[in-house]
């Protein structure tokens, strides 16, 4: 039987800017809810959730750690009737992993969005961010590291405001800053607290200290007025000049925060073993459980209708598989969220994306890298199962008799490549088992070979992905590999209509080939990537024809007319032909649709198009002109320049051809005190002199 009703569940995420505090939030919660006995440190490599050999050394997440506790709110005084379950998934900062970011989400609830006391927003933090949009996933936003000099609370929330959101707003303020920051103000309880004992373990409450009476007042009269907003009765109640009481105005909230109108700030340190618990207690008071959240939504593949299943243990099956991950004891886990039903050990599940029946043998609960075997998995839990065949990122699972199919996962395209091989002949075949296994993991991370040279391609998200993919490869798989220079992943497009015509007709004596086709391209808005039209009328091609002109048009698409870059952001319309009644087959039309799509983008002003970078530049001030200058260097285009503490920050969008080996570049201009972060914006057209570099291989 359940041992947690879904309503005292909580499916949540940690999600951050690089190096904004979210594994050590996540080691404090850990701590504090009894999971582990002593806190890990990210700076000592000794952290539960970063357990990956290359996470220690480099002291940054790379993939996703689950793990479930268990919280009673310290308002309820340890009563154990009032303890929650809450399943926590702490994501990378990085924007090279940022797929484990966006699959996660997909998958929870809720999320707690942690930021630098000092930087604020940062780039990362904006793109989390609109993922958690993508997805409406309701959040809560902590301020972090308040203890740090040059901290400000004030100015993160400002940042908080003008980027992200116009709906948050603090139900908590700090007691005192860098040095003398002590701990926080309850602004809807009106009381002060303090983290005491060791680590932190002791919450002392008290009055607010006179000095911040004022402000805290001030706040208080903010917050309650954005809550009143929310509900009609309490509006009424409020102008009539009652103040409505605290249950009221939290249950008011909680529903605002559910329905994404209202995002609660917090703050505190985690490092410094500050406000954690209370974030907490705002995660359980406001943050939904599986059963606050709208049924889930689906397409029957029977009937093509969309059909929706309720949070509920005895409903139809439905879970979502978000994860694969190759693990050295038991092999394939598959994580995946129940959304309806219950999957039970031993039992069969349909996978309705690939038509297979899948056996769930062993079933395991996830505690970072440790495993806790179990027998069924409820509605609005995650879990993991061990060894499915078929099953990959984005899958459905379901009951037979009732089958679905939810919405997939959609993962940014690769933008960097390298070329690897096998440093021994030992080693060719366990690469081409270790490219296979890491790509089934991660969606970013693609392997295809060059036709002419025979070599094989690796692409990903960024330099740091690739180094950690071969990294992977050595120590994980035993494969030792040379790779090459990283190249970019240029594409190509068109910029005006055109039409042409495939013909392909070959005799050679017997029955003969005969594909006649038809059809005009037009440019797609940017980053749209491609679709195909079907106008053909009255069976001047025979409706089994069509699908293989789609599949010789798609296929066309991966060579481009310029420098052979794939071809995206066009529309194919496929509007006559011809056939013959013995001599077409689908070959025919395979190559037919093929040559047509090839002449058109020929005739469409093709242009060739580069992946843009948007970058953030932390320098200290004495060498702002040099960094300036450098982007501007770089075919860079300056978009904002700010300071923050005793920085300056430079916002810019810089060619990724442009960016290789900028990190030391920068550390040599600004004496090793510089620093960057960067992340895909979009594609842009490559201007004139540059493009025709690239084509003749020179860039």
């Amino acid at each position: 039987m359940r041992q947690y009703p879904i309503e005292k569940t909580r499916d949540i995420g940690i999600i951050a800017h690089i190096d904004a505090g979210k594994t050590t939030v996540s080691e404090r919660i850990l701590f504090y809810t009894g999971v582990s006995h002593k806190i890990g440190e990210v700076h000592e490599g000794d952290t539960v959730m970063d357990w990956m050999e290359q996470e220690r050394e480099r002291g940054i997440t790379i993939t996703s750690a689950a793990t479930t506790c268990f919280w009673t709110p310290t308002y309820k005084n340890g009563d154990k009737s009032f303890e929650y379950r809450i399943n926590l998934i702490d994501t990378p900062g990085h924007i090279d992993f940022t797929v484990e970011v966006k699959r996660s989400l997909r998958v929870l609830d809720g999320a707690v969005v942690v930021f630098d006391g000092v930087a604020g927003v940062e780039p990362q933090s904006e793109t989390n961010w609109r993922y958690a949009d993508e997805y409406k996933v309701p959040r809560l936003c902590f301020i972090n590291k308040l203890d740090r000099t040059g901290a400000s609370f004030e100015n993160s929330y400002k940042s908080i405001l003008e980027r992200l959101t116009p709906n948050a707003i603090p139900i908590q303020i700090p007691i005192g800053l860098e040095n003398n920051f002590e701990g926080v103000i309850d602004i809807l309880k009106m009381k002060a607290y303090k983290f005491e004992g060791e680590k932190g373990g002791s919450i002392v409450e008290s009055e607010i200290p006179a000095n911040l009476k004022e402000e805290a007042a001030k706040r208080r009269h903010e917050l309650i007025e954005k809550i009143v907003e929310q509900d009609d009765a309490l509006m009424s109640q409020y102008l009539e000049g009652k103040e409505p009481d605290l249950e009221a105005l939290k249950k008011v909230l909680r529903k605002a925060v559910i329905a994404n109108t209202l995002v609660p700030v917090l703050c505190g340190s985690a490092l410094k073993n500050k406000g954690v618990q209370l974030m907490l207690d705002a995660v359980v008071d406001y943050l939904p459980s599986p059963s606050d959240m709208p049924p889930v939504k689906g397409i029957n593949p029977k009937t093509e209708t969309e059909e929706t299943r309720e949070p509920k243990d005895d409903a139809p099956l439905a879970a979502l598989a978000f994860k694969i991950a190759a693990d050295p004891f038991v092999g394939s886990l598959t994580f995946f969220r129940v959304y309806s039903g219950t999957i039970r050990r031993g039992s069969y599940v349909l996978n309705t994306v690939k038509g297979e029946k899948e056996r769930v043998g062993r079933m395991v609960r996830m505690h970072a890298n440790h495993r806790e075997e179990v027998e069924e998995v409820y509605a609005g839990d995650l879990g993991a199962i061990v060894g499915l065949k078929d099953t990959t990122t984005g899958d459905t699972l379901c009951d037979e008799e009732h089958p679905i199919v939810l919405e997939k996962i959609i993962f940014p395209e690769p933008v960097i490549s390298i070329r690897i091989e096998p440093k021994t002949k030992a080693d060719q075949e366990k690469m081409g088992i270790a490219l296979r296994r890491l790509s089934e993991e991660d969606p970013t991370f693609r392997v295809t070979g060059d036709i002419e040279t025979g070599e094989t391609i690796i692409w990903g998200m960024g330099e740091l992905h690739l180094e950690i993919i071969v990294d992977r490869m050595k120590r994980e798989f035993g494969v030792e590999a040379n790779t090459g220079r990283p190249q970019v992943a240029y594409r190509e497009t068109i910029r005006s209509k055109a039409e042409a015509e495939g013909k392909y007709i070959r005799q050679s004596g017997g029955r003969g080939q005969y594909g006649h086709v038809l059809l005009k391209v037009e440019p797609m808005e940017r980053g749209k990537g491609f679709e195909f039209i079907n106008e053909i009328k009255g069976g001047v091609i025979p409706q089994e024809f069509i699908s293989p002109i789609e599949k010789g048009v798609t296929e066309a698409l991966s060579k481009g007319v310029i420098a052979g870059y794939t071809l995206t952001d066009l529309q194919v319309t496929i509007y006559d032909g011809s056939y013959h009644e013995v001599d077409s087959s689908e070959f025919a039309f395979k190559i037919a649709g093929s040559m047509a799509l090839q002449e058109a983008a020929k005739r469409a002003k093709p242009v060739l198009l580069e992946p843009i970078m948007k970058i953030q530049a932390i320098t200290p001030s004495e060498f702002m002109g040099d960094v300036a200058g450098d982007i501007n260097s770089k075919r860079g285009q300056i978009e904002a320049m700010s300071d923050r503490a005793s920085v300056k920050v430079i916002d810019a969008l810089v060619p990724l051809s442009e960016m290789f080996g900028y990190a030391t570049k920068l550390r040599s201009m600004t004496q090793g005190r510089g620093s960057f972060t960067m992340e895909f914006h979009r594609y842009n057209e490559v201007p004139n002199n540059v493009a025709q570099l690239i084509i003749e291989g020179k860039k």
